[in-house]
């Protein structure tokens, strides 16, 4: 196995990316279009996202709306947001469906900011694996005299500073959602 600092530094960044993505899940009291992103709808016989059957848009900073393009399908994505575990209620008028974002409690900013400090660890684990495997390739080049313990030496250097920056973005974003969760 050799050496690769693109392939190191694309999968890390894939672990930061996927953090990012984690991160728009997790509801803040604002409205966000990424709050209905993993909502699916059962429609046609068959299971849907929800950005498939309407337009999502955000017409005020607590509020939702799902414009559905066909007037049959609103009752389902009514349903599927109300199901959906977000602690959202829909209210359907016609084609298009009102989604108020209401106010987080405090015991709910706590737990939200738990749960992304969680998605940050596993982050942060992803990033060390990534590390630890361009560390065991360097080594075995070096055990495999492909590479000289210099070089050696100068490769591990640069993966740990990859390491050590993708870190602090972690942790940056981590503080970023945080506050955002905890500011009223």
């Amino acid at each position: 196995m050799a050496y690769d600092k693109n392939d190191i530094q694309r999968r890390m960044q894939g672990a930061f990316d996927s953090l990012m993505k984690d991160f728009t899940g997790l509801r803040t009291g604002r409205a966000s279009t990424a709050m209905l992103e993993s909502v699916v709808v059962e429609v046609y016989g068959a299971k849907m996202p929800i950005n498939q059957l309407g337009n999502i848009s955000v017409p005020e900073p607590r509020m939702l709306t799902v414009s559905v393009w066909d007037n049959a399908n609103a009752p389902a994505v009514e349903k599927a947001i109300r199901n959906a575990g977000l602690g959202l209620n829909p209210m359907a008028e016609g084609a298009t469906i009102r989604v108020p974002v209401p106010d987080l409690s405090q015991e709910r900013r706590v737990e939200l900011t738990k749960v992304a400090a969680k998605y940050a660890e596993n982050a942060r684990i992803s990033v060390r694996n990534v590390r630890k495997d361009g560390m065991d390739s360097i080594k075995q080049m070096e055990k495999d005299k492909s590479i000289s313990e210099d070089e050696s030496k100068r490769l591990s250097d640069e993966v740990q500073k990859l390491t050590d920056d993708m870190i602090k973005k972690i942790d940056t974003a981590l503080a970023d959602k945080e506050k955002d969760i905890t500011t009223v």
